[in-house]
């Protein structure tokens, strides 16, 4: 059964997203203004509704989720839009969560949309499978707010400033016996008895940190509001691109000041240091599914600039082998290595030993699959996660830990991380 056509020539991106909100499922890709930058990698923009058929599997099981969503792309030989969470590393690599899960995104879910909307230059292109005109209809006859206010929240670490600052000590001990030599630390901000409009909430995180893996992403009573700068992995024919960020600074409203701040990480020996363990580790994940001799680093510790921090980024290419299906690649490099550390089990150990709660779909991935079993998936970070049944309401900010780490640089550096989310919710 093909989709039907639906075009509008000139569009509300915003009624369409609140349309796209009366449904269960959805998933917004939103590349922002980088989608016109040639240098920046970004997602191509595109809005899936509805669900005509799902993949859904739970959190906490061994349920054979990569062989399960080979199987039910195949079925279906349709767009695939949804999520895979970072908890899935127990599936991978045989490990375990000692936390229990809050916001209750499933370890995997995948759906076939009933709607999808491709943003192109002269509008807005729908295919659909249900009928155009009535989809028409439905579309226009959306009401949306004027300025409507976010409820003012306060959210609590759920691990004080003393407590983080112990902790950075005790992993660099680990560091000092061998047991790992970076790890991806993440702390956790909670909100409880929280009211949340997410559509409105969304659109200010946006407009605050426009970045090029923004998303917003609707299960149910789940939602995840995201703004990552940051590509996990994306396929193009056999060629297959990662590209890992490690190293932050913050921006300066003084141009002078904020190419100093350019400067420090094109020359900081710790944040080099950091993305190229990263750079190797990506480059051993992606050798696992890749022809051999292929895995080339085309892009190495180049800065990028984001409206509240300055990133330093590089870029892992690869062919894929033959005999290895798409799904294989998801499933060997997964979770992202910049957000694990090296070697990648042993700090996933250390990090649920470590850490306050269970990250979910933090630290996971959002994005979509073609018919011909392309695809392109981000890593969530710099997201706000919300459960609108519990009324409760997180987000996570982590960074890298090395031996040369600082406990109140890298303190300082998850507050600036966390910038763009608390300040949404502070004004008056």
């Amino acid at each position: 059964m093909k989709r039907n056509q639906l075009s509008f020539p000139s569009f509300s991106e915003k009624q369409l997203l609140q349309w796209a909100a009366s449904y269960e499922q959805l998933l917004f890709l939103n590349p922002n203004h980088y989608g016109q930058q040639e240098k920046f990698s970004h997602f191509p923009k595109m809005l899936a509704v509805g669900a005509k058929a799902t993949l859904h599997i739970p959190e906490g099981g061994k349920a054979k989720a990569f062989e399960q969503l080979k199987a039910f792309h195949q079925k279906h030989g349709d767009w695939l839009f949804g999520h895979l969470n970072y908890d899935l590393k127990n599936e991978v690599e045989d490990l375990k969560s000692r936390h229990k899960a809050k916001t209750e995104f499933p370890d995997l879910h995948f759906f076939v949309p009933e709607h999808l909307c491709f943003f192109e230059k002269d509008g807005v292109r729908i295919e659909t499978y249900s009928s155009p005109s009535k989809l028409k209809e439905e579309i226009l006859a959306t009401k949306i707010a004027d300025n409507p206010q976010l409820t003012k929240l306060h959210f609590h670490p759920q691990i004080s400033q003393e407590a983080y600052l112990n902790m950075i000590d005790r992993l660099k001990e680990h560091i000092r016996q061998g047991d790992f030599y970076e790890i991806n630390f993440c702390q956790e901000f909670i909100a409880e008895q929280a009211e949340i409009q997410p559509v409105p909430a969304y659109w200010a995180l946006n407009e605050m940190s426009p970045m090029p893996f923004s998303a917003f992403y609707k299960l149910k009573d789940q939602y995840a509001m995201v703004a990552s700068p940051e590509r996990y992995v994306k396929k193009v024919g056999h060629q297959i691109y990662s590209e890992p960020i490690k190293g932050t600074s913050r921006r300066r409203t003084d141009p002078l000041k904020d190419q100093e701040q350019i400067n420090y990480l094109k020359t900081s020996e710790k944040e080099i240091a950091e993305n190229m363990m990263i750079v190797d580790l990506v480059r051993n994940d992606l050798a696992r599914t890749a022809i051999p001799g292929t895995v080339r680093v085309p892009e190495l510790f180049e800065v990028y600039s984001f409206p509240q921090v300055h990133q330093l980024i590089s870029t892992i290419s690869a062919t894929m082998a033959p005999e290895y299906h798409w799904t294989d690649v998801l499933e060997k490099s997964f979770p992202m290595g910049s957000m694990t550390g090296a070697p990648k089990i042993s700090v996933m150990q250390h990090a649920d030993q470590y850490e306050s709660g269970r990250r979910e779909l933090y630290a996971g991935t959002l994005g979509y699959v073609s018919p011909e079993g392309d695809f392109d998936f981000n890593v969530v970070i710099r997201s706000l996660f919300y459960n609108d049944q519990k009324k409760f309401a997180h987000y996570w900010v982590g960074g890298a830990i090395t031996i040369d780490s600082e406990a109140e640089d890298e303190y300082r550096e998850c507050l600036l991380k966390a910038k763009a989310i608390q300040s949404i919710f502070s004004k008056n």
